[in-house]
């Protein structure tokens, strides 16, 4: 069952989740990336598909969606993942996961970083530093893709600040990480390129695995094109 309810962050910001409460004791907990929400197509899908094996939430980063506030590039949504993983808690579930595309994957490395209440964690595409993103938007790989999940409610509930806010940088805080991690990519991302998730996977220090999509995309592409694979790869990992 699916339930939408909003959260309040430290700095008194509206966060908006969907909860798939079905009473496993455990949780994962996804946070899409950039000018994706919980709403999308795309992450409603990968919420049922997390929701066979574990609870779940989907998180509205601030400036998405149904959240309030300001989208800051992972300057400051460390706050946004707080607030969930705390209702989680409150929750009392026995582990707590997390599975991050792209921006959200970088802000669920770095959240993992400095906290000792996540288990497990998948990271989709993620970015080793935001100031090295590639994002080569003018390639049929990236505009494609983009046209394909084009949702008009959801680009224009996208609110940005300017990126001029400093940022951590995953690849400095990818040596504190302690669960396991599981490293996905695809080999033709135009967004975020693959190299970005070797140079994390091959500087991690925790129990890792990683995987790459021979002629895959970015982020929640992978799931899209790759559906059950990917499926079976996030529950053995998670599961296992």
């Amino acid at each position: 069952m699916k339930k939408e309810i909003v959260l309040k962050a430290k700095d008194n910001t509206n966060i908006a989740i969907n909860y798939y409460k079905q009473s496993f004791d455990e949780i994962v907990i996804i946070a899409p990336g950039w000018c994706m929400t919980k709403d999308s197509n795309a992450f409603c899908q990968i919420s049922e598909m997390f929701s066979k094996f574990a609870d779940v939430i989907t998180l509205d980063f601030r400036g998405h969606g149904k959240s309030a506030g300001m989208y800051t590039f992972t300057a400051v949504e460390l706050l946004d993942m707080d607030c969930v993983i705390r209702f989680a808690r409150k929750n009392k579930y026995k582990k707590i996961h997390l599975a991050g595309f792209s921006l959200g994957g970088a802000m669920a490395l770095i959240y993992a970083s400095k906290s000792r209440f996540v288990d497990k964690i998948i990271v989709v595409s993620a970015p080793s530093d935001f100031n090295k993103i590639e994002n080569k938007m003018w390639k049929k790989e990236a505009w494609g893709e983009t046209f394909k999940k084009f949702e008009f409610d959801r680009f224009m509930s996208i609110r940005p600040y300017p990126i001029i806010l400093k940022k951590i940088k995953p690849i400095e805080i990818i040596e504190k990480i302690k669960v396991p991690t599981l490293f996905i990519a695809g080999e033709k991302d135009p967004t975020v390129l693959p190299w970005h998730t070797e140079e994390l996977y091959n500087c991690a220090k925790c129990p890792k695995k990683y995987k790459l999509y021979k002629n895959g995309c970015h982020a929640e592409d992978l799931f899209l094109h790759f559906m059950e694979d990917f499926s079976d790869l996030c529950f053995n990992w998670i599961k296992n």
